[in-house]
Order: structure tokens, then C-alpha cells, then sequence
């Protein structure tokens, strides 16, 4: 059976980030020539694809998704996750620390651009807390950050969207999709169910879809999303 891997190099030898790939399948499934949308993708790290009715499509990862709220809850609660954001719902953010978490320069940062663990991570966290906070509390506030930074970036960079469909793992959190609409109103927060594909099964969907194309020698990045100086076949393909 051959083998298709290694998705990111040709992108980063363009001159992109190499992320997020994931928008050009995006763009496939989820397009509407009635609305613009937003896919939003809750993984570890957070990023959003835009849709536009007219077949646009732009991209960037907005900041964390689950990572600091998964290592939070692993820490104190010594589960993989706080369990539908239950922990973090009953109770309430600090004010000052979310501040600072979105005081880091990455969100400022206009797209195309990516991160993930190499900066938001425990070391990170670490830094801004202070021996006083609740545990519970900074649970609260990191799901708050990935709400707020989300609903930051989609208010200044896609203010025209007319839905949001959530996928990945983070769909799963009650108390994030909650907040998210909370933050989004009037924008509807479909998750990716409501449109045929079961949230946590976009990303294998996404990169079986990558591997398709490079079998077929067509592009699997958009530059636009990834900042490459073109549209490039990606992965290599090993044979059996």
C-alpha cells in the first residue's frame, strides 16, 4: 500500500507557513454560493477558513483551542479534558489574567500566520499566572481565551460572515460552543454535524482528501491561507 505523507515541506520550500491546510478541503465541503461561512476548526490549536459566497477563501489559526484547557484539566482534575467544559462553566474567568493571555503579539499579527504548541504551551501559561489564581478560575479564563480570540479574529477579519460551522474535538466542549455563541450572536454556530460530517472526522477527512490530490498531481495548499508564492502538489508518496 503506498504511503502519502509529509504534507507541509513544499508549502514552507514556497516560501509558506505550511499551515493550516486543512481550509482548501474546507473550501470543498463547505461552500455556499447563498452565504459567506466560517469553518472553524477547535483542535489543539484553533483556526478558521472563510467561504465566500463568490468561491473566496482565506484562512489563518486564530490561537489556541483545546491545548491549554486539555493541559489545565490534566493537571488538576488528572483527566485528558475537562468534560464538556463542565469544570471550567461553574466558574468564573479572571479578568486580569485573560488580559494578559491576549496581550501575546500573535494575535495582533495580521494572516497568513500559524502557531502551536512551540508557543502556547505550559511554559507560556506559566508565565502568566500568579500563585493566588484558582485553579478553576484558570480553567475558566482559557476557555474564555479561545472563545474571545476566535471571536476577536473573526470580527476583524471576516465581519461578513453569515454561519460559523465548528469541527474538531473542541465541538465536544458544551461550555465553548455556548460561549461561542454568546460571542457570535447573531451569527448561527452550526457544528459540522448539521452538515454531514461528524466533527472530529474533518481532519482524517482533510487529509485523505490531500493525499487524493497529490495521487492526482493537483494542489492540496491555497496560498492565500499559507502565504506560498504558488499553489503546490504536497506529500510524497512512498510505494508499498
Amino acid at each position: 500500500m503506498r504511503v502519502i505523507a509529509d504534507f507541509r515541506s513544499r508549502d514552507v520550500a514556497a516560501g509558506g507557513q505550511g499551515a493550516p491546510l486543512a481550509p482548501a478541503f474546507h473550501s470543498v465541503m463547505f461552500a455556499n454560493a447563498a452565504e459567506d461561512r466560517v469553518v472553524l476548526n477547535l483542535g489543539g490549536m484553533a483556526n478558521v477558513t472563510w467561504i465566500a459566497a463568490d468561491g473566496a477563501v482565506a484562512g489563518f489559526d486564530t490561537g489556541p483551542g483545546n491545548c491549554l484547557m486539555d493541559l489545565w484539566a490534566q493537571k488538576h482534575l488528572g483527566k485528558p479534558r475537562d468534560e464538556n467544559g463542565a469544570w471550567a462553566a461553574a466558574a468564573r474567568a479572571d479578568a486580569r489574567l485573560l488580559e494578559d493571555l491576549l496581550a501575546e503579539p500573535f494575535f495582533a499579527l495580521p494572516p497568513p500566520k500559524s502557531t502551536g504548541r512551540d508557543l502556547f504551551n505550559e511554559a507560556w501559561l506559566g508565565r502568566k499566572l500568579t500563585p493566588a489564581l484558582d485553579p478553576q478560575a484558570v480553567e475558566a479564563t482559557l476557555l474564555e481565551l479561545t472563545a474571545s480570540s476566535v471571536a476577536q479574529a473573526l470580527r476583524r477579519h471576516f465581519p461578513g460572515a453569515r454561519r460559523l460551522i465548528a469541527c474538531g474535538g473542541g465541538v465536544r466542549n458544551g461550555a465553548l460552543m455556548a460561549r461561542l455563541e454568546q460571542l457570535l450572536s447573531p451569527v448561527p454556530v452550526d457544528s459540522s454535524t448539521q452538515h454531514g460530517i461528524e466533527p472530529t472526522q474533518i481532519e482524517a477527512a482533510a487529509f485523505a482528501w490531500l493525499a487524493q490530490q497529490a495521487l492526482q498531481g493537483k494542489p492540496g495548499n491555497l496560498p492565500a491561507v499559507t502565504g506560498a508564492r504558488g499553489a503546490r502538489v504536497l506529500g510524497a508518496i512512498y510505494p508499498p
